[in-house]
């Protein structure tokens, strides 16, 4: 990817209850699909885009996942934050902070896609304004709780979190170097009401389409994601 390369954050310092209760014994981050555990899924898909180096935060209770990570990927540039944070605001935010300046691009841990979508997300992203904050979104619903979002027709969110819409945050976002530095009102605690307040703070903010991401929190998820896996197409 021509151009400076964009630093990398990974999301994965959730506890991962869903899929305990369910009888995963492994750190979320660890939980395979495909056979791929979900951090070398999106490492990989990061290497593929040309993003580098990274910044990976994740909680007290899974010290054991950097060690893996090196161990997977002995030539990797990150850094590894290993703190328990009270909500995904936070690590969003410890994340984000230890960056070098500039764009960056985070993801979740646990949104999986295949590479080639997210290559052509984050390409696309790159298109936009220097100074906008990019959403990945999907009409692939696969969450308890979606975050909705409506885009106009070039692709600008005009809302994020109301009640209608065809399209969902996906868990990948283009940071703008603006965005990063910002200080939400108090009292927002959780990451997608951030990113609800920044349209609403004037912010450019923009969605570019993937059409299948899985929000890996639940069983049922690793089984949607292992059928995209497998299928190589949209189902």
């Amino acid at each position: 990817m021509s151009g400076p390369r964009l630093t990398g954050g990974i999301i994965a310092a959730g506890e991962g209850s869903r899929l305990r209760a369910a009888g995963f014994t492994m750190p979320k981050p660890l939980v395979p699909v495909a056979g791929m555990p979900l951090i070398e899924t999106v490492i990989g898909n990061f290497r593929a885009a040309g993003v580098g180096p990274l910044v990976v935060i994740v909680n007290e209770q899974e010290r054991e996942v950097p060690d893996w990570v090196r161990a997977r990927f002995p030539d990797l540039d990150a850094e590894f934050i290993v703190k328990t944070t009270r909500s995904s605001l936070e690590s969003f935010r410890e994340v984000v902070d230890r960056a070098p300046a500039g764009r960056m691009l985070v993801s979740t841990v646990d949104a999986w896609c295949r590479e080639a979508d997210f290559v052509r997300f984050v390409k696309a992203a790159l298109r936009r304004p220097e100074d906008a904050t990019v959403l990945a979104v999907t009409p692939l619903v696969a969450d308890e709780n979606p975050l909705r979002v409506d885009l106009d027709g070039a692709g600008r969110v005009l809302s994020i979190g109301g009640p209608s819409g065809e399209l969902v945050t996906a868990g990948m976002y283009l940071v703008s170097a603006r965005a990063r530095s910002l200080r939400p009102p108090a009292g927002l605690g959780r990451l997608r009401e951030f990113l609800a307040w920044l349209p609403q703070a004037g912010e450019p903010v923009y969605g570019e389409v993937i059409e299948t991401v899985v929000d890996v929190d639940r069983p049922d998820d690793v089984t949607l994601a292992e059928a995209l896996a497998s299928a190589g197409r949209v189902i």
